[in-house]
């Protein structure tokens, strides 16, 4: 019996007003099932691209992971349809209708007239003799090279072919629009939603809950706060359609309502605070560059939370370990010492926690430092996978150099009882294939944002010194 065709001559038509997307193996390893992600428009694999995934795929790395990955999908792509595989493979199927379009595996030899400079063994520029090939074969329909690497593109584009980076990884096309977890209220936002406005007290704070169009706009958690005459600083708690209830906050600038001896010097650091000291917030996001103080607040709530209020039995402190410079080789001793050299920041913040009281004299800071030492724990990301936190203050610095992927395994840890906070700077980020857009610090931002156990803030000013607040603005 003849196999029928997996693509019929109906199709004809939209395949020519389709797009044909040909695939770099970055993109595969970068992102599993990105073949399913070009919605009606065609895929097509070269067959080097299958060469180079066999290579990576051997090792426990994360790209060996995806390797494998992609090779299971491409396998159940391949055995869903009895049909001959130079037609095209319709992806509507396996993808759960997320694709219409179809796969192409490359089924014959192709030698494509690439210029005399370029060496035909090279594997990129093998691909690249595809893409001009398939152009030439379909000059109907646009033919692109998708790559993540930026000298793949820049070739093809010499070359005279198009080529797009792959987007879809993207959680923001502009860092700039990222939430920042608060908004400042107009000078008419009493016109416009204090209208019929009720109010209460709980638990020694007032709630008002408002009326108007702005309501909408609105997210829970978010802080919202109004300059001027009479200033309002307070938290959104519930949002519907027409209305919203929001809370005054806890001053953490007053030294009553300090922190470990800190308090907030400005109103971004007011509402980190607010959202580390809150119970009912289980998932903290600060954002900001260095020296806003992201490790010093967080320290000094986990400390308050863990040695006097007893609601944490310990703090655990992870942080992903890229180095700035050269790699300075494999260091002796257990994991905790050999995360020692990655915590600087650590330290330093420690020493300024037990300056903070001038009171006790060098021998009780002595004993403090012993006590926080010793509930302080300091973990390696590689250890991380199938343990569970409970109970836990977890935080995890430098949060931007993780993928999505990562983040997501790091916050499945967190068990009963356990706070995560993460902290991070979205424009230092070390990992070389990660950017602003698709970092996992940013991931988890956007995904969290209007969660009421979570929050976020963005800390904008800078609290270290003269020096380092002018030489973040002209460096």
């Amino acid at each position: 019996m003849p196999r029928k065709p997996a693509i019929g001559a109906d199709n004809d038509v939209a395949a020519k007003a389709s797009k044909l997307f040909v695939l770099d193996t970055n993109v595969l390893m970068h992102d599993p099932t990105s073949v399913y992600r070009f919605e009606e428009h065609d895929v097509f694999l070269p067959i080097m691209t299958l060469e180079e995934l066999d290579d990576h795929k051997k090792g426990v790395s994360e790209i060996a992971r995806n390797a494998r990955q992609v090779t299971r999908t491409l396998d159940e792509i391949v055995t869903s349809v009895d049909a001959a595989i130079d037609q095209g493979i319709q992806l509507f199927g396996p993808s759960r209708r997320l694709a219409s379009g179809r796969l192409f595996l490359q089924t014959e030899a192709i030698a494509g007239d690439l210029p005399a400079g370029l060496p035909t063994t090279k594997v990129d520029n093998q691909i690249l003799a595809v893409v001009i090939h398939l152009q030439r074969q379909h000059p109907e329909r646009p033919v692109i090279l998708v790559s993540k690497d930026i000298n793949m593109r820049i070739k093809a584009r010499a070359l005279g072919l198009q080529a797009q980076d792959y987007f879809n990884d993207k959680v923001l096309e502009d860092s700039d629009l990222l939430y920042t977890g608060m908004r400042e209220l107009g000078a008419d936002f009493w016109d416009q939603c204090g209208h019929d406005v009720e109010s209460r007290k709980k638990d020694g704070r007032t709630r008002y809950r408002l009326n108007g169009p702005l309501c909408a706009q609105l997210l829970v958690n978010q802080f919202l706060y109004q300059e001027g005459e009479k200033p309002l600083q307070a938290i959104v708690r519930e949002v519907s359609a027409t209305t919203a209830e929001i809370e005054t906050l806890t001053d953490h600038t007053h030294p009553k309502n300090n922190a470990w001896g800190i308090t907030a010097r400005n109103r971004e650091q007011n509402f980190a605070l607010n959202l580390l000291m809150n119970p009912e917030v289980d998932f903290v996001t600060l954002l900001g560059q260095a020296g806003t103080g992201k490790t010093l607040l967080t320290l000094a709530a986990g400390l308050t939370q863990v040695l006097e209020s007893k609601r944490y039995s310990e703090i655990i402190m992870t942080r992903v370990t890229v180095p700035v410079g050269e790699d300075i080789g494999f260091l002796p001793g257990t994991e905790e010492e050999k995360m020692g050299p990655w915590m600087g920041a650590l330290e330093d913040n420690l020493e300024v926690l037990n300056k903070s009281d001038e009171d006790a004299g060098d021998w009780g800071r002595a004993a403090t430092r012993d006590l926080i030492h010793h509930r302080i724990k300091i973990k390696s990301l590689n250890f991380m996978r199938g343990r569970t936190f409970l109970n836990k203050y977890l935080i995890i610095d430098e949060a931007q150099n993780l993928t999505p992927k990562q983040m997501k395994t790091l916050i499945t840890r967190a068990g009963p009882g356990t706070k995560v906070i993460c902290l991070g700077n979205i424009a230092q980020i070390d990992t070389p294939y990660l950017t602003e857009g698709s970092s996992g610090l940013t991931y988890v931002v956007d995904r969290f944002k209007g969660w009421k156990h979570a929050g976020h803030i963005t800390l904008q000013r800078g609290e270290r010194s003269r020096l380092a607040d002018y030489a973040a603005e002209v460096l």
